[in-house]
C-alpha cells in the first residue's frame, strides 16, 4: 500500500506540474478516502488546498476526517466560510468532535460558527463528557424506533432518516427516550408480516455502556461481542448515542500505540513519526532517559560498595553485563505478557497470586536451562578455549546460581508491578521494559555479590 501511495503521489505531482486538474480529479475519485488522505500526507503542504478543492463534496468530507490535524488546520485556515460550512455539514457529529478536539481555540470558534445549530448543540453536548469516556467518542446519529411501530412503518422511517445516520443496520427501540430493545435491518426485511409490531420482535437483552465508561473498555466489549455498534445510555437509562466499531478500532490503535511508546520509555505523542521533528522526539524521549540514567546510579553504587570483592576476584566483572541483560530480558518478557493480558481484560488484581505462581514455575524452568547452558559456556569457552585460568568451577557455579536466582526475581517483579500499577490507577505500561530493567539490574548485582561472598570467601 505504501508503494502504491508513493506511485500515486509522483503521478499527482507530475500532473500538477502540467496543470492537468481534470485528470487528477479522475484519479482521486477512484480512491478510498483513507488512501487519498495518505497520499495528501506525503504531498507538499502548499499543494493541499488545490488538491482538496478538486475532490467532490462527499469524498472531500470523508478525506478530511482521515487527514492529520496539521493538514486539517491548514485547510481550515484557507477555507472560505462557505467551503468550511460545506465540509462540516457533511461530517458525522463524532468526526466533527474529533477534529475540534485537535484544533486551537480560534479554529474551533470558526468551526462552530459555521456549523448548523443542531450539529453545534450536539457537538457541545459531547464535548462536556470526560476525555477518553464513552460519551466523548459516541455519535448521536442513530436510528431509533418506537415499540408500537409496525415493520412497515419501521422500514419507512429508516428510509426517511437513515441517510444522515452513521449506521442503520442496528436500530434501537426507545420509549420516552429509555432504551428498551433493538432490532436489526435483517430481521425487519425478513419479517413474515409487515404488520408485526416492533415490540413483538425486538431483542430486549440489550448490552449497553454508560456515558462515563472508559473508551478502552468499550472497545473491548465491541470486540468481545462482535457488535457493529454499542448503545450509550445516561444514568437514567436513556439512549444518548452509539459507538460504532470503526471508532472502537481507532481507540484500540491509539491505546496500543500509547502503550508501545510508554513501554519503550517515551511519553506518548499525538503526531506520527514523519510529522514529528527532532525537537518533538527529543521532548518525548528525554524525560525517561534522564529518569533511567539517574536510577541507574544505584547499580553504580552497588558495584562501588563491592570494590574489595571485585579487586580480589576481577574475573567476576566480566559476567556482570550478561547477568544484568539476562535479568532485564526475563523481567521484560513477564511484564509485556502481563500488560497485554491486562489490556485485553484477561487479568485482574485478584489473579495476582495465580500469575506469580505461574511465573515462578516458568522461571524455574528457564533458570535451570540457562544455568546449565551458562555453566557449559563458561567452562568450554572462557576456561578452555580462551584459556582464562581465573575461571574456576566455583566462579562458574557463582555465575550460574546468580543467573537462576536473577531470572526468578526478575519474572516475579515483571509480573507483579504491572498488576499493582493497574490496581493503584496507573497505566500498567509504565511498569515495562526500561523501568523493570533498572530495578532488576540493581537486584541482580546484589544477588551476584551475595552469592560470590558465600562461595568464594
Amino acid at each position: 500500500m505504501t508503494e502504491y501511495n508513493v506511485t500515486v503521489e509522483s503521478t499527482l505531482m507530475a500532473l500538477l506540474e502540467s496543470k492537468k486538474y481534470s485528470t487528477i480529479k479522475d484519479i482521486l475519485v477512484t480512491m478510498n478516502p483513507s488512501d487519498v488522505a495518505a497520499v495528501f500526507e506525503r504531498m507538499e503542504q502548499e499543494k493541499l488546498p488545490l488538491l482538496f478543492r478538486l475532490l467532490p463534496k462527499e469524498l472531500a468530507a470523508e478525506t478530511f476526517v482521515e487527514m492529520e490535524p496539521d493538514d486539517q488546520e491548514l485547510l481550515i485556515t484557507g477555507f472560505s466560510d462557505f467551503e468550511l460550512r460545506e465540509v462540516i455539514n457533511e461530517l458525522y457529529v463524532d468526526d466533527a468532535v474529533d477534529i475540534i478536539e485537535e484544533m486551537p481555540a480560534n479554529v474551533v470558534k470558526r468551526i462552530l460558527a459555521q456549523s448548523a445549530p443542531e450539529m453545534r448543540k450536539e457537538i457541545n453536548e459531547i464535548l462536556q463528557y470526560p476525555e477518553n469516556s464513552a460519551g466523548s467518542i459516541m455519535t448521536t446519529e442513530y436510528v431509533s424506533l418506537r415499540p408500537t411501530m409496525t415493520v412497515e412503518e419501521a422500514i419507512l422511517r429508516i428510509r426517511r432518516t437513515g441517510v444522515d445516520k452513521e449506521t442503520i443496520y442496528t436500530c434501537y427501540v426507545t420509549q420516552d427516550k429509555t432504551l428498551i430493545g433493538f432490532v436489526t435491518v435483517k430481521s425487519l426485511l425478513l419479517a413474515q408480516d409487515d404488520e408485526t409490531l416492533i415490540e413483538d420482535m425486538m431483542e430486549t437483552n440489550v448490552i449497553s455502556v454508560s456515558t462515563h465508561t472508559d473508551q478502552e473498555q468499550v472497545a473491548q466489549m465491541l470486540s468481545k461481542y462482535n457488535f457493529l455498534a454499542l448503545p450509550v445510555v445516561d444514568g437514567e437509562g436513556r439512549l444518548v448515542g452509539i459507538i460504532t466499531f470503526d471508532d472502537a478500532m481507532d481507540v484500540m490503535v491509539d491505546e496500543a500505540t500509547e502503550d508501545m511508546e510508554i513501554m519503550g520509555g517515551m511519553t506518548p505523542s499525538d503526531k506520527t513519526y514523519l510529522r514529528s521533528n527532532a525537537w518533538d522526539l527529543f521532548k518525548h524521549r528525554i524525560p525517561w532517559l534522564l529518569l533511567l540514567m539517574i536510577s541507574a546510579t544505584f547499580t553504580g553504587m552497588i558495584i562501588t560498595g563491592f570494590e574489595n570483592l571485585l579487586a580480589t576476584q576481577v574475573v567476576l566483572t566480566a559476567f556482570i553485563p550478561m547477568l544484568m541483560d539476562t535479568g532485564g530480558n526475563s523481567g521484560s518478557q513477564s511484564s509485556v505478557t502481563v500488560i497485554r493480558a491486562i489490556s485485553l481484560g484477561e487479568l485482574q488484581f485478584s489473579d495476582l497470586l495465580k500469575v506469580i505462581w505461574k511465573e515462578i514455575k516458568t522461571a524455574v524452568l528457564c533458570g535451570a536451562v540457562l544455568a546449565v547452558a551458562c555453566f557449559a559456556k563458561i567452562m568450554l569457552v572462557d576456561r578452555l578455549i580462551m584459556n582464562n585460568t581465573d575461571v574456576s568451577v566455583t566462579v562458574a557455579a557463582t555465575v550460574c546460581l546468580t543467573m537462576a536466582a536473577t531470572i526468578l526475581v526478575a519474572k516475579v517483579i515483571g509480573c507483579t508491578l504491572p498488576i499493582c500499577a493497574k490496581r493503584l490507577g496507573f497505566d500498567p505500561a509504565v511498569m515495562a521494559s526500561p523501568f523493570i530493567t533498572t530495578i532488576v539490574d540493581a537486584i541482580s548485582l546484589l544477588v551476584y555479590f551475595g552469592v560470590a561472598n558465600m562461595l568464594l570467601f
